[in-house]
C-alpha cells in the first residue's frame, strides 16, 4: 500500500513475486572507520570493526567493495538540526564527551561524516541496480537525535539513508532496528513521515527509555512506527513470535521499497551491555525472513547496517550468519514462543493500522 492511500484495514497477509537470487552484493567499508577511537577503554571501540570485518569473511559471499563518500551538508540537513551541525563542527579536532556515553576524537565528526554519505551512496548504488549491501559503520547512528548526539552515536547514518531514498524517488523506506537498544533518534526522526516505517524489537525497560508499544507516530506518520519491546532474557523463540505476528505481518501490509536493518549484535547471549539471550542462529532467522520482505516487494533491496554488539565473539558470529540469512535465505527454522509483551505489541500494531 502507498501511504497516501491510508492505512491498510488489517495487518496484511503475504503477496509478491517469487524469491530470486541476486547477482550483486555491496561492501562498505573504509580504514578511515578505525580512526574514532576514545581515550581509554570504551565498549564502542575500533576492535568491533575487526570483528565485523571478520564475520563478513566468514560468510558465504562475494562482495563488490563500494567507494565511500562523505555526506553533504544537504543529506544531514534532511534529519539534523543546523544548530547541532555546527556544534558538531566546533568539537572537530579535538577530544571531548557530547554526554555521558557519548565521545569525540579529532577525527570522530569527519568519519560520522563519512560513514553517513557512504550510507547514502549505498542507497544510490542499490536503487540504481536492485542489490543488496552490508554497512560496517563506525560510530554506530540510531540514537542520535535531530539536536543531539547520545548513546555512542554522533549522526544517525540509517536517517540519513532513509531520507536520501526519498529525494531518488521512492515513496516507502522500511527502517527494521534489531539493536537491543531502542533506536529513538530514528524513531523521532521519522515520527510524523509515512513515507519511512519504523519498526523496533529491543529490550525494554531499558536504556535509552523509549520504545513502548504506544509510541506509534504522529500526525502523517501515525501507525508508521511499531514498537515490539521485550523483556530481559528474551531468547530466539521470543524473537521469533514478534518477528512472525508483528513485524513481518507490518512489513508485508506496507510494501516497502527499500529496506534498511539497524543490525545490532548486542541482543546476542555474550553480549556485556544487555540482557538477552539471542543465539547466532536467530540473526540468520531475522536476516532470512526480511530478505524474503526484500524480495516481494522492494525488487531485492535491503542493506545490513552495522549498530551496536560489543562482545566480539558474538558480533563476528552473529554478523556472518546474518548476511548468509539475507543473501542465501539459509538459515534454521525456529519455533516461536507466544509471550504476553508481543501479544499487547499486536493490539497495539492493529489498533495503529486500522484505526480502530
Amino acid at each position: 500500500m502507498s501511504p497516501t492511500q491510508g492505512k491498510p484495514r488489517t495487518l496484511g497477509s503475504p503477496h509478491g513475486p517469487p524469491l530470486s537470487e541476486r547477482s550483486r552484493a555491496w561492501l562498505l567499508d573504509d580504514p578511515r572507520f578505525e580512526l574514532h577511537r576514545a581515550r581509554g577503554h570504551h565498549p564502542e571501540r575500533p576492535e568491533r570493526l575487526g570483528a565485523a570485518r571478520a564475520g563478513v569473511g566468514d560468510a558465504n559471499a562475494r562482495f563488490e567493495p563500494l567507494p565511500p563518500r562523505p555526506a553533504t551538508d544537504e543529506e544531514l540537513l534532511r534529519v539534523h538540526d543546523a544548530r547541532y551541525l555546527e556544534a558538531l563542527a566546533k568539537a572537530s579536532g579535538r577530544h571531548t564527551y557530547l554526554d555521558a556515553d557519548t565521545y569525540v576524537c579529532p577525527e570522530s565528526i569527519e568519519v560520522a561524516r563519512l560513514a553517513a554519505g557512504s550510507l547514502a551512496a549505498l542507497v544510490e548504488a542499490m536503487i540504481a541496480g536492485p542489490s543488496k549491501g552490508v554497512a560496517l559503520l563506525r560510530p554506530p547512528g540510531h540514537h542520535a537525535r535531530p539536536a543531539a548526539a547520545m548513546g555512542f552515536c554522533l549522526l544517525n547514518h540509517v536517517a540519513v539513508a532513509a531520507a536520501h531514498a526519498l529525494t531518488l524517488g521512492l515513496k516507502r523506506v522500511a527502517i527494521v532496528d534489531w539493536d537491543v537498544h531502542h533506536g529513538n533518534g530514528t524513531q523521532e526522526i521519522f515520527w510524523r513521515s509515512p513515507n519511512v516505517l519504523y519498526v523496533s524489537t529491543h529490550q525494554f525497560p531499558f536504556y535509552p527509555g523509549t520504545g513502548d508499544f504506544d509510541e506509534v507516530g504522529e500526525g502523517e506518520g501515525k501507525g508508521y512506527t511499531v514498537n515490539v519491546p521485550v523483556a530481559a532474557g528474551g531468547n530466539d523463540a521470543v524473537y521469533a513470535d514478534a518477528f512472525e505476528r508483528v513485524l513481518i505481518p507490518v512489513l508485508r501490509a506496507y510494501a516497502p521499497q527499500l529496506v534498511l536493518v539497524s543490525a545490532g549484535f548486542d541482543a546476542s547471549a555474550r553480549d556485556p551491555l544487555a540482557h538477552m539471550e539471542l543465539s547466532t542462529a536467530a540473526f540468520a532467522w531475522m536476516a532470512r525472513e526480511l530478505s524474503r520482505i526484500s524480495e516481494e516487494s522492494a525488487d531485492g533491496r535491503m542493506a545490513l547496517v552495522l549498530e551496536g554488539g560489543y562482545d566480539l565473539v558474538a558480533l563476528r558470529s552473529g554478523l556472518a550468519c546474518a548476511v548468509d540469512g539475507m543473501l542465501h535465505q539459509t538459515a534454521p527454522e525456529i519455533t516461536p514462543a507466544r509471550t504476553e509483551g508481543v501479544t499487547h505489541a499486536v493490539g497495539w500494531a492493529k489498533k495503529a493500522w486500522t484505526g480502530l
